[in-house]
């Protein structure tokens, strides 16, 4: 079982962290999104590398414009 966004949900295995995106509608290419596992940031840079585990909680933030 893995926490995304607050919302419990089944974890499969080999699951990682662009898939994961990907579910949410999120693209390699999209911009204004923050993703932090645990509590901790995963940098743009390493989404490619992060597997998701077992008890992960994942926030995925999308930052909007406005005033």
């Amino acid at each position: 079982m893995i926490t995304v966004n607050g919302k419990a949900r089944d974890h499969a295995d080999g699951l990682d962290l662009p898939a994961l995106l990907g579910e949410a509608g999120v693209g390699p290419d999209s911009r204004g999104i923050a993703v932090a596992i645990n509590g901790t940031v995963v940098p743009r840079a390493r989404w490619a590398e992060r597997a998701i585990a077992d008890g992960d909680a994942i926030e995925i933030v999308k930052v909007l414009q406005g005033g």
